[in-house]
């Protein structure tokens, strides 16, 4: 197994984020199964094991990649995948009101309840309702349209922040993390903190499916443009996705789901019930180049990181980090990609010795 590491990668530049990995896999249960492929199950113990090798071997492996083969497995539990990208957009932002920052980013509504599902019965586990209580009785909490355009949030003291555009605010929640560039330069970190539990609905499949844009080289920065171009619409477009996310203000970040800092280009969203938090990756797909025609070949271990609304089963998102490059890629990246998942060589011949 070759690793195709891509410009300016170091084997190094991993450290920090696979000992987040085992700090998070070290609270885990070391012999439950994190995961089941058919008859195989992988462990948290496991997982944590693998990680534990990955980091002893960083500093040998920009001179020594054969090792990689020598100490792991490499299993290909995930047949092929959609691999998305995620970014971290800018919005220009005011932390007070102002008429020049007409739309608001909410914290988490304080009348916004979870249900744990699982508590009631077995087959729910892992499931929660989210919902709001009117008079006796529970109902769905408040829509996009609610919130963005009949004002259901308003007078709450809910706003953390007010922005230009309300088509960012409706990019920035897809992404789930972003930057404010406040009036005087500065910037502060806007975070993931929770949303409204209401179904996603993909804009850009609204816009296909009715003939506004076209399928082929779909991308958001495509559907942006056509917003702008057409603000009569803006409203009925994006009440079509009844999701919504609510935000935090924090001096660092981006985190991921392990609450810890995500690496771009290496960073992933995964469903974890597919591919666990703190697992590490081999990942092969083509990337698309700004400007340029194709597609580049792109391998590299990445560490499943985050989770997503959307990321739901095989498919995975990766995160590209900030500014107009990572808006590009994360843009236009949709490619047909393999993952592997690598087991320490030796704790698998210590399992099997038992047998």
């Amino acid at each position: 197994m070759q690793n195709q590491r891509g410009e300016g990668f170091s084997w190094l530049d991993m450290k920090p984020g696979i000992e987040r990995n085992i700090n998070y896999l070290s609270r885990r249960p070391k012999d439950k199964a994190a995961v089941k492929y058919g008859r195989m199950k992988v462990t948290w113990g496991m997982l944590k094991r693998t990680n534990e090798e990955m980091l002893e071997l960083l500093p040998r492996l920009e001179n020594e990649p054969e090792l990689l083969n020598e100490r792991f497995i490499w299993y290909s539990m995930v047949p092929r995948t959609l691999l998305t990208g995620y970014y971290e957009p800018y919005l220009e932002a005011s932390l007070t009101p102002n008429p020049n920052y007409p739309y608001p980013l909410y914290s988490i509504p304080t009348d916004l309840k979870t249900l744990d599902l699982g508590k009631f019965h077995h087959r729910w586990k892992g499931q929660h309702l989210i919902y709001r209580q009117e008079a006796d009785e529970v109902v769905p909490y408040y829509d996009r349209e609610d919130i963005d355009f009949k004002g259901a949030l308003q007078g709450k003291k809910l706003e953390i922040a007010w922005v230009k555009d309300l088509v960012d605010v409706f990019i920035l929640q897809i992404q789930g993390s972003g930057r404010l560039v406040l009036p005087d330069g500065s910037v502060r970190h806007v975070l993931y903190a929770g949303k409204n539990g209401l179904k996603y609905v993909s804009l850009g499949k609204v816009l296909i499916e009715r003939g506004l844009l076209p399928k082929e080289g779909m991308s958001m920065q495509k559907i942006k443009a056509f917003l702008d171009a057409n603000p009569e619409l803006v409203e009925e477009l994006l009440t079509t996705n009844p999701s919504y996310v609510f935000f935090r203000l924090d001096d660092e970040g981006p985190f991921g789901s392990m609450g810890a800092p995500l690496i771009p280009m290496t960073s992933v969203a995964v469903d974890s019930r597919v591919l666990p938090l703190g697992s590490l990756a081999l990942l092969t797909t083509r990337l698309p180049q700004q400007g340029e025609n194709g597609k580049t070949p792109f391998t590299r271990i990445v560490m499943a990181q985050d989770r997503g609304g959307a990321i739901k089963g095989t498919r995975v998102d990766l995160f590209c980090g900030s500014g107009p490059e990572a808006e590009y890629l994360a843009g236009h990246l949709t490619s047909w990609s393999h993952v592997y998942l690598p087991v320490s060589r030796a704790l698998v011949e210590e399992m099997e010795a038992v047998k």
